[in-house]
């Protein structure tokens, strides 16, 4: 009974209406007090605001923690370009940095055993039984399909490497996201019907051949509910938001709360000028959606995803709530790529357009369980920790977490397919230029799964 309660509530509310645990906020320090210059901090604010000035954004909220405490956060330009200043407390539509706190709620049931990562999917999906693979196309320019040689693993789900497409767009080069995208597998009417659209539907490969972004968050998102026996936000919100004081994450925004939404905008192919973005009803944030996407669905506030930030450095605990063990966070984010596989985007840049060639994200980069890892920082001249994971969001957010350092960062903007590939790039070296009191550098970590090394957190006090 109070199962179907919190159903109800979440079905006619959102999840904001189960209430949240009271929590603390994350503790404040001067920049000083953990090893961060706060002039050269000042570099990332002007950055920014420079962001705002010449149009790129209209907005942004970013925030900076180090060794459990905040050292910088702060809002910049407007909610809207003809609305309010931007506040602390905007919400953002987070698009794929809901895949990081889906693969959580996977491993939570991970935790109670009742599923295992080599398993089978069809174990959990049975509608995944029959699956087949695009071969080439016949002399009318249609698809031909073969059984594919092996059913793909839950391991291969949460990695991208299972085979299948998205269908974000319509894009020609790939009948497999041409047919996801013309059944209209992200606008189904529930993760259900998304399950079983996909069952009919062609892999862009064979199980384990390849990384390529998919829908496979949003099938790990139904198999929560299936052996959950809830909802997937009810779920989220009971074993994950809740318990992290994360209050204002939600798959929609209630009207209460309407008035902190940042404005979605794109960029005039023309000019280059930020428009009012156009998207399809089924993206439409301010009502509860048909289907919650556990690939990118939810919104949130750099506050709460902060607090969820925090949680995965602490391994996987905050202010007492346990939501996962700490051996279940270092599988989460340790490489579980194969040598050779490549990693195509960070989740922002490279997503929407098919007509943009998919290029390799960073040398050095692998990718755990639904977030990627820096395995070799070096190789890609990047300045973070090894160890470091990190995603993004198609509407423009971002964030890494760095466990070496012990420090994270979230950014929020709104604007479709960010800023180009630059963006995080570029506020990741604003922030270690910062970094004046860095632990000891540690090896890179291996590439194989196999032979994963743990890097070691120093000391920094």
């Amino acid at each position: 009974m109070r199962r179907r309660a919190l159903s109800f509530l979440a079905s006619v509310f959102g999840c904001a209406a189960v209430a949240a645990t009271p929590a603390s906020a994350l503790p404040k320090a001067r920049p000083g007090e953990v090893g961060f210059s706060a002039e050269r901090l000042k570099r990332l604010d002007d950055h920014m605001q420079t962001m705002v000035d010449r149009g790129q954004i209209a907005g942004a909220v970013t925030l900076l923690a180090r060794h459990g405490r905040v050292v910088h956060a702060k809002a910049f330009g407007r909610r809207a370009l003809r609305g309010g200043r931007m506040p602390l407390d905007a919400i953002f539509r987070i698009r794929s940095e809901t895949k990081p706190i889906t693969g959580v709620a996977m491993m939570i049931l991970y935790e109670r055993g009742l599923w295992k990562l080599d398993d089978p999917i069809s174990k959990y999906v049975p509608e995944f039984a029959n699956l087949r693979v695009v071969t080439g196309l016949d002399a009318e320019g249609q698809p031909i399909l073969a059984p594919v040689s092996r059913p793909p693993t839950m391991r291969e789900l949460m990695t991208h490497t299972a085979g299948f497409a998205y269908g974000l767009a319509d894009d020609p080069r790939s009948p497999a996201d041409q047919a996801y995208y013309r059944a209209g597998v992200l606008r189904s009417a529930s993760l259900n019907d998304l399950v079983q659209k996909v069952s009919d539907l062609p892999m862009f490969a064979e199980p384990g051949q390849l990384w390529r972004y998919s829908v496979a968050a949003d099938i790990q998102g139904y198999i929560v509910e299936k052996l959950s026996g809830e909802s997937l936000p009810v779920f989220m919100q009971e074993h994950i938001f809740a318990p992290l004081g994360m209050r204002d994450t939600a798959f929609y925004v209630p009207e209460q709360k309407i008035g902190r939404l940042a404005a979605l905008y794109d960029a005039d192919p023309a000019t280059g000028k930020l428009i009012p973005a156009v998207e399809p009803a089924w993206r439409d944030v301010t009502r509860p959606p048909a289907a919650p996407l556990g690939g990118g669905g939810l919104v949130s506030t750099a506050r709460d995803f902060a607090r969820f930030a925090q949680m995965l450095l602490n391994k996987g605990e905050l202010h007492g709530a346990r939501i996962l063990k700490p051996e279940t966070v270092a599988l989460m984010t340790q490489n579980h790529l194969p040598a050779g596989f490549v990693v195509t985007t960070n989740g922002t840049a490279g997503v929407l357009n098919p007509s943009q060639r998919p290029f390799p994200f960073a040398a050095g980069m692998g990718y755990g369980l639904d977030m990627a890892v820096a395995v070799d920082p070096a190789a890609s001249g990047a300045p973070v920790g090894p160890g470091t994971v990190s995603w993004g969001g198609s509407a423009g957010t971002w964030f890494w977490i760095d466990p070496v350092n012990d420090l994270f960062f979230v950014g929020m903007i709104q604007r479709l397919g960010g800023v180009g590939p630059g963006l995080d790039a570029q506020s990741r070296t604003l922030v270690y230029q910062a970094l004046e009191r860095p632990p000891l550098v540690a090896a890179p970590l291996a590439r194989s799964p196999a032979k994963i090394a743990t890097a070691k957190t120093a000391s920094t006090r």
